[in-house]
């Protein structure tokens, strides 16, 4: 079941935003999303938060500067994602820029699995022949990896932002919001979050060591496209700290000031760089960059993002958009495959849903469970082979359910079952026996009952309220551009009742509208929906520029609709 519900906020604290200049109903939206000062929006990069104050990040800089200074080699282990991949090209470049000898290496996913494992360690050595590695956007529960790392006399320095498991891995130094100890106020970095930090505290060390001075250091704000992408494709909470990073990478993006390989990916995805927005780098550009590590390998990603040259940018980009359209047809194919095996389940009995096929990809499961999760809000993990009578899952998670930590109560509770598990609230991966998948299914059937209510599995519309009419305009959606929205700063969601005038199917998928309300006609459309509305409706929809034939015009975005009378 869904409900459309409105987000409470204080009307005083409305007030008090509007007196200190915000909009009206700007003030509103702040005061809806806890904002109490006009400087919580302020997305100037003097007002992020320090790099000292996360924990261990002094001696992480006096590590990479003495390392720098000896001349040692130094080699990134990335991960297969996009937050990987951009937290990969952020560290090469910005080592590079301040004299380090660097090189990089992304394992194939299906060969070596996730973090820093002992394979992987070995690979590099062999490969790379590394003094130091330097994970990014891993490692946090790499004990095993680390262990073969000190062993065979390579340092390790960690750069992560996953939840660490009960013990941490015997690294020279690890950097990670949220290990134990650490009171970075910023939880939500992403892992390019965590190593563009790590790069303003070693130019801060360098500096104090006489290598630069602030007239000839190296500008790592020319790193913020890479940063913005990586975020917010790593579906991270936009806080205050983040969407100055964003904002002020989708500053550069829009001011012709992009790297060659993310100018090129908004290319191929028929994106207008001058006026890029999260969601292109969330739709766009991400998916295209994920679909390497998905499908082949994510070098071929990191290339693009590394690359100085825009022909070469451009070919990688063509490169990247053909994988992804692979990765669609089989993502189609998985999911109506998912569909057909739900047929004959009742879905509203469960709390969870678990689904397994041997013909499923690696590679593109958690995206089908995402558009699961989407369909049915339940926490979901759909699960392909990986080979030697192993299984490969990637969950989903619904608001109010922790996703890793009922991976770990399952394996507290049946310690044989889980062979390996990590991840974040709201997503999560995890290998076991394909004999287990069963038993698997229903111990984490049963966390789903104790954790969720009826009412916690009913999917909530939240929405703004209703909007003024005057507010339908193109000024107005202007001025909402104007601020940085995505994960856990909802962009503006409104509610009003429509008369509907007119309705057609586009494409068999897409449902047209010619919605009236008070006097005015509003084009809509609600993509991914084809059952007709009847003549009232209660919708929630999205304010949306519409270019077409030359003409912008206001268009409303359908959310969700529930008849009226």
């Amino acid at each position: 079941m869904t409900r459309i519900v409105s987000r409470t906020y204080a009307v005083r604290q409305a007030a008090l935003l509007a007196e200190q200049g915000l909009h009206p109903v700007m003030a509103r939206l702040m005061a809806a999303r806890g904002l109490t000062e006009t400087r919580q929006l302020s997305t100037k990069l003097d007002a992020l938060i320090a790099p000292t104050e996360l924990l261990h990040m002094e001696k992480a800089a006096t590590f990479l500067a003495d390392a720098i200074e000896a001349r040692k080699k130094i080699v990134i282990v990335a991960d297969y994602d996009c937050d990987g991949a951009t937290a990969c090209a952020v560290a090469i470049r910005g080592l590079r820029a301040m004299g380090a000898i660097v090189d990089y290496i992304v394992p194939n996913r299906f060969e070596y699995g996730y973090g820093l494992t002992p394979e992987i360690v070995a690979l590099t050595a062999q490969e790379k022949s590394p003094d130091i590695i330097v994970t990014v956007d891993n490692g946090i529960a790499s004990i095993a990896g680390v262990a073969e790392a000190n062993r065979r006399g390579l340092e390790v320095l960690i750069t992560d932002h996953h939840l660490p498991a009960d013990a941490l891995p015997e690294a020279a130094v690890i950097v990670n919001p949220n290990q134990p100890g650490c009171g970075f106020p910023s939880k939500h970095l992403a892992g390019v979050g965590v190593m563009f930090y790590t790069l303003l505290a070693l130019r801060a060390e360098l500096r104090r060591r006489g290598r630069f001075d602030a007239s000839n250091q190296p500008r790592l704000d020319t790193l913020l496209d890479l940063v913005a992408l990586g975020t917010v494709a790593d579906v991270v909470r936009l806080d205050a700290n983040n969407r100055i990073l964003v904002a002020q990478g989708l500053s550069r993006i829009r001011s012709g000031r992009a790297h060659p390989g993310i100018a090129a990916l908004f290319s191929v995805a028929s994106r207008d760089v001058r006026k890029a927005t999260p969601f292109d780098l969330g739709f766009a550009a991400g998916p295209r960059l994920n679909a390497a590590g998905r499908l082949a390998d994510m070098s071929l990603g990191i290339e693009c993002l590394l690359t100085d040259d825009t022909d070469r940018a451009w070919e990688i980009a063509h490169q990247l958009d053909h994988i992804n359209r692979e990765r669609r047809d089989i993502e189609a194919g998985m999911q109506e495959a998912a569909l057909a095996s739900l047929e004959n389940i009742e879905v509203r009995d469960n709390a969870t849903l678990c689904l397994f096929n041997p013909d499923w990809h690696q590679g593109v499961i958690g995206i089908v469970a995402s558009r699961l999760k989407e369909k049915f809000y339940r926490p979901t993990i759909t699960f392909a082979p990986a080979g030697d009578g192993m299984i490969k899952g990637s969950g989903r998670s619904i608001q109010d359910f922790h996703l890793r930590d009922a991976l770990d109560l399952v394996s507290k509770r049946a310690p044989k079952l889980i062979d390996k598990f990590g991840g974040h609230a709201m997503a999560a991966g995890l290998s076991l026996r394909e004999e287990n998948f069963a038993e698997f299914t229903a111990a984490f059937e049963a966390v789903g009952r104790e954790w969720l209510s009826s009412a916690a599995l009913e999917q909530i519309i939240e929405t703004d309220g209703s909007l003024e009419s005057a507010y339908f305009s193109l000024d107005f959606i202007t001025l909402l551009e104007t601020q940085v929205w995505g994960q856990g700063f909802a962009p503006p969601v409104f509610c009003d009742e429509f008369r509907v005038m007119n309705q057609r199917v586009l494409k068999e998928r897409h449902l047209k509208l010619q919605l009236e309300r008070e006097g005015r006609q509003f084009d809509a459309i609600w993509f991914n929906h084809a059952d007709s509305l009847p003549p009232r409706a209660r919708i929630a929809y999205r304010l949306d520029a519409n270019e077409f034939n030359g003409r912008t015009q206001v268009q409303l975005m359908v959310e969700f609709a529930e008849p009226l009378g």
